[in-house]
């Protein structure tokens, strides 16, 4: 355990709290927790979630701006952006696309890399991807994704004997369930304001 990942997992409990109440502050924190779990990824030999922070610097940029871009809009009647729900057939076409992602990129690590977990590692790189974009776009299922993710990765750190961010991960995941639950109750709401 270093300073780096204690760091790391406090600003990580900091930003998945601020994601669910819809603070947009937790942009910019989740970019330093990104920026500093990029570092340990890479010495543990993860190299895909590695890679994934690095992504997630990118969308973590994309998210903050997307949002503080809502709250700017003079044409919107409520200041923040809406939560919104994905479609069957999109949610089809994404997991099916995760799938079929991790298998390549998994068994490309797995030939080119001395990879720990090449396929595991490519699943939590592919589907975290995925629900770091639907949470971007303030759409539910990204807590769904983000449920899914956690529970590989509890068992992925784990395994790496990463123990504080497996305990942060399974944090992550109850955060997850309580984020589910926080955006589906705002999306309700949301609902009911619009048919009043």
């Amino acid at each position: 355990m270093s300073a780096l990942e204690i760091a790391g997992t406090i600003l990580g409990v900091l930003g998945v709290g601020l994601m669910i109440r819809q603070s947009i502050w937790g942009w910019p924190v989740g970019l330093v927790q990104v920026s500093l779990y990029a570092w340990i990824f890479f010495e543990a030999r993860l190299y895909s979630d590695s890679i994934l922070q690095l992504i997630f610097i990118g969308l973590q940029g994309y998210g903050w701006w997307h949002w503080h871009q809502a709250r700017r809009d003079p044409a919107r009647v409520a200041p923040e952006l809406p939560v919104t729900r994905l479609s069957v057939p999109a949610a089809v076409t994404l997991g099916l696309g995760g799938l079929v992602a991790t298998a390549g990129w998994g068994e490309f690590m797995r030939r080119s890399t001395d990879a720990a977990l090449p396929h595991w590692d490519a699943f939590i790189l592919m589907f975290s991807v995925a629900a770091q974009w639907l949470q971007a776009r303030k759409i539910l299922e990204c807590w769904l994704g983000w449920i899914i993710v956690n529970v590989v990765a509890v068992g992925v750190y784990w395994t790496k004997d990463l123990r504080l961010t497996a305990g942060l991960y399974l944090v992550f995941l109850g955060l997850a369930v309580w984020g589910w639950r926080a955006w589906r109750a705002s999306l309700a709401v949301e609902r009911e304001a619009g048919h009043a």
